[in-house]
């Protein structure tokens, strides 16, 4: 799940390692062979270099089935993306649904398995999470450096560990489907009610299905990030222990990212980023032609993965993000956009006033705001 954005962050920000190698025991790193047809890594200017890692969620933890002997169900899959200079990190969300050209795996048993026109989730039950990175590197011309693969079972005990989180559902949802039943009202939801709650596919807005999951999916990641980074986690030694051991037993990575000091490393640019500065998207999409249940990237999409490539902002890809501490499709403050102006050495920095509002400026921001409640309506989340 994309809550190992949460299990980085919360590490960092803790600044002590509890248990170190008792948590360091229970993460499972398992080695996966990508073979030498990869994207090449872009040279770009910082301190750091660009990092890609693909965030996972299965329905299963054994060893086996994440090496491609008998893989689970990859429900969940995300790539988080932190630029060279460690000022912003995005994560874009894959549909499962997208219709892809899935390279040649190593499957069952280490035998290959022929690339073929297949769903993207398939990838993860033909071999893994090494199935699922080579995909992704062949749809999109970007490297991977790391994989995380979160288990379900470990979602719902980081969520109880944390005494819950708060969402925001728009409608009761009944879903006979799912058998998921969840009331309308906000609320605080424990780890059961967590995990329907981002996995309910109908019932739930108007872009029922895959997509406005994922949405929801980004907006309880949201929450969840604030949660966990908050003082009431933090200054409590036992949740944080509770939270840090669950999150720890449900990971699954690769060997040079299974060391604690390495997660440790990536969650302190995380701290150093700021939730501000987080986004969270999807990958652009529109139907199948062959199947409109179906999904295939459309155009737009060429363009992100350069961004990605290039270590370059989303720009206006970010036009309808998740971002922690906002509210969906919410942008900043226009102060919060603006410099303030700086004043003489040692005084406070000037601000001029703000002009009046123009009958332009306020239809631009009035239609804005139209759209920030089109886009949370749609995905079944509360404006």
């Amino acid at each position: 799940m994309v809550v190992g954005l949460c299990v980085l962050a919360v590490i960092a920000t803790a600044g002590v390692v509890v248990a170190y190698r008792q948590l360091e025991g229970n993460i499972n790193a398992v080695q996966i062979d990508l073979g030498d047809d990869r994207p090449e890594q872009v040279e770009v200017e910082g301190p750091d270099e660009p990092l890609n890692v693909l965030v996972m969620g299965s329905d299963e933890r054994s060893g086996s089935g994440i090496g491609g002997e008998t893989p689970g169900l990859s429900d969940t899959t995300m790539l988080l993306h932190l630029s060279a200079d460690r000022k912003r990190a995005y994560g874009v969300s894959l549909p499962r649904d997208l219709m892809v050209d899935r390279p040649d795996c190593v499957g069952k048993r280490g035998r290959v398995v022929r690339g073929a026109k297949t769903q993207f989730n398939a990838a993860y039950n033909v071999g893994g999470p090494g199935c699922t990175v080579r995909t992704v590197e062949a749809i999109t011309d970007v490297r991977i450096d790391h994989f995380v693969v979160i288990n379900f079972a470990g979602f719902k005990d980081m969520v109880d560990a944390v005494d819950g989180v708060k969402v925001c559902v728009p409608n009761e949802v009944n879903d006979d489907i799912g058998n998921i039943y969840l009331p309308a009202g906000t609320y605080k939801v424990n780890g059961n009610q967590a995990l329907d709650y981002v996995r309910v596919r109908h019932g739930l807005g108007a872009e029922n299905g895959d997509i406005g999951r994922m949405k929801r999916q980004q907006a309880f990641i949201a929450a969840m990030i604030e949660k966990v980074v908050s003082r009431g986690t933090l200054a409590n030694l036992p949740r944080l222990y509770r939270f840090l051991d669950a999150a720890t037993s449900s990971l699954t990575t690769d060997r040079g990212f299974a060391q604690l000091r390495e997660l440790a490393g990536l969650g302190s640019s995380l701290k150093d980023i700021g939730l501000d500065n987080i986004q969270f998207i999807t990958v652009p999409n529109e139907p199948y032609p062959a199947d409109t249940n179906r999904l295939q990237f459309a155009p737009e999409a060429n363009a992100l993965w350069r961004r990605i490539r290039f270590d370059r902002p989303l720009g206006p890809l970010a036009a309808d993000a998740v971002v922690p501490g906002r509210k969906p499709g919410e942008l900043p403050s226009d102060d919060a956009s603006q410099d303030p102006s700086p004043g003489p050495s040692g005084a406070s920095p000037s601000t001029s006033p703000s002009p009046t509002t123009t009958p332009d400026q306020a239809a631009a921001r009035a239609a804005a705001e139209a759209e920030r409640r089109r886009i949370a309506e749609e995905a079944g989340l509360c404006a």
